[in-house]
């Protein structure tokens, strides 16, 4: 052994000990408390000479109009002149007379509309009046549209008996259709992700096409013009109910409408980016009241199952906490009595997530959960000098984000959507009156402000008075299987402390918390509330 070399052998080992005890300790170290992360997001790159190559080819089988559009050799135009797309222009402008905003769209917008078909029955003398569900394969007119950065959603319908070839029984209502094209995809570890089977009857239009059951959803996800696409209706995996539709029924109105896509508008636009998950900022004063206990620290014996939670200390979004007033608590409503602490109005907080409920939710131990928090507003403090007047009837419920909403007239949810560079996110709010909602105009398409009013918290469930005073708050992000839920606690307790200006206290028992990995991972549209038979207070 050279001189010394027993001394740098002993250096060495000491470092190298050292080196696997640091790896040790970060790999068995739960995620410091007062540590949230924000999530990433992968950005696709839009191929817009393929969408324009298709769309020459759609305008093409309608000789009559073909010489209106107007399409530049791509070989002698450069990648990003406005002229490579004038036919694109003017498709946007014959489009927005049904789809408003769809210009807004940075990709490519496909809809079941036939504009070729549409502007011939026009040229040919067809009143202006005439039917649109004509040159949609027969779906009615969008009943929800939204376009923006990230992409667009899109909502239509197929009445009982409308549609050739269509399954045999008359359904009980119409059969909801939704689509969404993105851009945006939210990078979550999703062990269920990217699964699916194909459909031999249309592997010729979509190669790549997936479809599968997921989260009370049949799906089918393709890619195109490299961008995600998603459609999906709202179905039971099980035998057809009188007044529900099973999955199996759901196929050939979801392959109707597939095969029916078109490019209906959209605009090329400067390319998105990659938002890389980072540590969100906290307050740094602490709070001398607000406490929270871990994330997926659920009340024992609650789960599906009995099974517990899941930690998850992701903040999906930097939001206003969705209660205009605090104090305000997030407890569970269904198993309060459950609970050692002083029931639901009252600190610490707790997850209830993955509460036994109906509804699947990937993110859930036992695969079926709540789909969101419970969230209550305090009590009001018995009147006295000096205290602001109180009504538990009127406790305002506001807009987290700057959104578009989502909600039909019968709608027992609304839903505010993030359509914008760096996020495409829905969050949805329940229990609060439809008719209420209705009279102030709640419905699809209007614009909120944050921290703008948009109800009261209540206790609608099917009727007044199904379920107890709170609202019901989730949170769905879009991946290449569609809108899923995501656990919004975390969400919560940050934007509880953004509210307050104070720092919360995380309590309660050690469990194994481990951070979510943020890894490129390979979307259920807006679920209405749950009117399968036996619903009960307890469903959300």
């Amino acid at each position: 052994m050279p001189p010394g070399g027993e001394t740098v052998g002993r250096k060495s080992f000491r470092f190298v000990s050292l080196i696997l005890a640091s790896l040790s300790f970060l790999v068995a170290a739960p995620l410091a408390a007062d540590e949230f992360r924000s999530p990433s997001l992968t950005a696709l790159r839009v191929d817009w000479r393929a969408a324009l190559d298709q769309l020459r080819a759609e305008i093409n089988g309608h000789p009559q109009i073909a010489g209106d559009f107007i399409f530049v050799p791509r070989r002698s135009v450069p990648r990003y002149d406005p002229r490579a797309t004038p036919a694109l222009v003017q498709l946007n402008g014959i489009s927005s007379q049904f789809f408003t905003g769809i210009g807004r769209s940075a990709v490519p917008v496909l809809l079941p509309f036939d504009a070729g078909a549409y502007l011939e029955a026009r040229r040919g003398g067809a009143p202006a009046s005439l039917s649109l569900s004509r040159y949609q394969a027969d779906f009615n007119p969008v009943d929800m549209f939204d376009a923006g950065p990230a992409g667009y959603s899109a909502t239509f319908s197929l009445e009982p008996g409308a549609g050739d070839g269509m399954p045999s029984r008359v359904f009980a209502k119409p059969v909801e259709v939704q689509i969404t094209g993105s851009a945006l995809l939210y990078d979550i570890a999703d062990p269920a992700g990217g699964k699916g089977e194909p459909v031999k009857l249309l592997a010729a239009i979509y190669p790549d096409l997936r479809r599968f059951i997921r989260e009370g959803y049949v799906r089918y996800a393709f890619t195109r013009f490299g961008v995600a696409y998603v459609v999906s209706v709202q179905c039971l995996d099980s035998v057809a109910k009188p007044r529900r539709l099973a999955c199996k029924e759901a196929y050939p109105v979801a392959e109707r409408f597939l095969k029916a896509l078109r490019i209906a508008g959209g605009q090329r636009m400067r390319p998105l980016t990659d938002v890389a998950s980072d540590i969100i900022d906290r307050p740094s004063g602490r709070s001398s009241d607000f406490s929270y206990r871990p994330s997926g620290d659920i009340i024992p014996n609650t789960g599906y199952r009995n099974k517990s939670g899941r930690p998850d200390t992701m903040a999906y979004a930097q939001i206003r906490f969705p209660l205009e007033k605090v104090p305000a608590f997030v407890r569970s409503q269904s198993y309060a009595k459950r609970d050692r602490n002083d029931g639901p109005t009252a600190y610490p907080w707790r997850d209830n997530f993955c509460e036994s409920r109906s509804f699947e939710v990937w993110q859930c131990t036992g695969g079926y959960g709540h789909q969101g928090e419970d969230i209550r507003a305090a009590e009001c403090p018995p009147p006295g000098e000096g205290r602001e007047p109180c009504d538990p009837k009127q406790r305002a419920v506001v807009a987290v984000r700057d959104a578009v909403v989502i909600r039909a007239s019968k709608d027992q949810a609304a839903t505010l959507q993030v359509n914008s560079r760096n996020e495409h996110i829905r969050f949805r709010y329940m229990h609060m009156n439809p008719q209420a909602m209705n009279a102030d105009g709640l419905l699809n398409g209007r614009i909120v402000a944050e921290g703008e009013k948009i109800g009261v918290v209540s206790n609608y469930l099917d009727h007044p008075a199904g379920t107890s005073m709170h609202l019901h708050f989730d949170v769905q992000v879009f991946t290449r299987d569609g809108w899923i839920w995501v656990s919004p606690y975390v969400t919560l307790v940050s934007a509880y402390e953004r509210l307050i200006r104070a720092r919360g206290r995380e309590i309660g028992p050690e469990i194994a918390v481990t951070a979510q990995p943020v890894a490129h991972a390979l979307p259920e549209d807006v679920i209405k509330p749950d009117l399968r038979e036996g619903s009960s207070s307890e469903e959300n």
